[in-house]
């Protein structure tokens, strides 16, 4: 068997050699066109696998984003708790013989108010129509008793509805 030193050098033959070949590839010019040649059927031949997040261009990404975050948005505006508005509602004003006045002021203006009135009135039901007093074509001309009361300039502060006519 024959074995060789690892430290001992290459054969100087072989190094001659070498020499001689740069040599003569130093002499010899390709042309401009073939490296460019050379490096495109590389890297057509060994072209970088696309990754699954590059199927998409960075605007398509955005418009991706902008639209889970909607979503996201519109899911928790759905579940979060939330009382249903409804427009029916009961008239403020109703006919209760007697109850509780209803403040057309404010309660310091009424409370501050030294000589205020009690006065008994027939009034048209559609001057009670912003008050809540349901008004139709049927019962527009009707009066409505209501207990009034005035301040002492003549003001109204507070009214209560009594009875309808």
């Amino acid at each position: 068997m024959n074995f060789r030193d690892t430290n001992e050098k290459p054969e100087a033959g072989l190094d001659a050699a070498f020499a001689a070949l740069r040599g003569e590839l130093a002499g010899i010019d390709t042309p401009r066109c073939v490296e460019k040649e050379l490096l495109q059927a590389f890297a057509q031949h060994h072209a970088p696998k696309r990754r699954w997040y590059q199927a998409l261009s960075l605007p398509q990404w955005g418009t991706a984003g902008a639209l889970c975050s909607l979503t996201a948005v519109v899911l928790l505006l759905a579940q979060s708790p939330h009382q249903a508005v409804s427009v029916d509602s009961p008239p403020l004003v109703s006919f209760d013989n007697g109850g509780a006045f209803v403040a057309l002021d404010s309660l310091e203006r009424i409370e501050a108010e030294p000589d205020a009135q009690l006065v008994e009135a027939e009034m048209p039901r559609t001057a009670l129509a912003p008050l809540g007093v349901t008004v139709s074509p049927d019962n527009a001309a009707d009066t409505v008793r209501a207990e009034m009361l005035i301040a002492a300039d003549g003001h109204p502060l507070a009214v209560r509805l009594t009875s309808a006519n």
